[in-house]
């Protein structure tokens, strides 16, 4: 299938699977609040094949190896901070089918556009004071317990002070962030 493919249309089909899938996922969050596996499962499975189509066991390899760097921040925040486990399948197949060098600018775009929604919902919601308190006392006691020599043990440890909790869907942060990628990528291809 992808051997009469120009490698132009390689990469129109990988940005097409990833911002696809990302809109999709975006929808879902805001109306049911997670990311479904029938959608990042086969993702995934798609990109690793398409990955393996076109570089045999090194693409393969390097396909796992992007999925694993794209969904290992979004693993920390399910089992520390109460992430969705749907954002890490989906960055996982996200780097399945970007790669490693792609999918790097993909996750700063990501972080960047999932900071920037949680500033927006905090000022809408008026709890921007109180939630920037609240990260900035959390970093505080965990950098003490990173200088106390507890290491990461004691981070693990660390809670945010009570407050109610401000939650923002991060399905679309991950749609946001996939389709500045994106335009980046086409004014600065790689």
């Amino acid at each position: 299938m992808f051997g009469d493919l120009e490698i132009g249309d390689i990469v129109l089909l990988q940005w097409g699977a990833v911002i696809g899938a990302s809109l999709a996922a975006a929808v879902w969050d805001l109306f049911r609040r997670r990311i479904p596996n029938w959608l990042t499962l086969p993702l995934l499975a798609a990109g690793l094949c398409q990955a393996a189509w076109r570089g045999g066991l090194n693409g393969l390899g390097g396909a796992l190896a992007a999925g694993v760097i794209l969904a290992l921040p979004f693993v920390v925040l399910y089992v520390f901070a109460g992430g969705g486990a749907g954002d890490a399948k989906l960055m996982a197949g996200i780097g399945a089918w970007l790669g490693v060098l792609q999918g790097a600018v993909v996750l700063a775009a990501v972080a960047l556009s999932g900071f920037l929604l949680a500033v927006v919902v905090a000022a809408a919601r008026k709890r921007l004071r109180s939630v920037v308190s609240s990260v900035a006392a959390t970093a505080f006691r965990g950098l003490v317990s990173i200088l106390s020599g507890a290491g990461l043990k004691g981070v693990a440890g660390v809670q945010a002070p009570a407050h109610p909790t401000l939650t923002v869907p991060y399905g679309l942060a991950i749609f946001m962030g996939v389709c500045a990628a994106a335009g980046g990528r086409m004014l600065w291809p790689l």
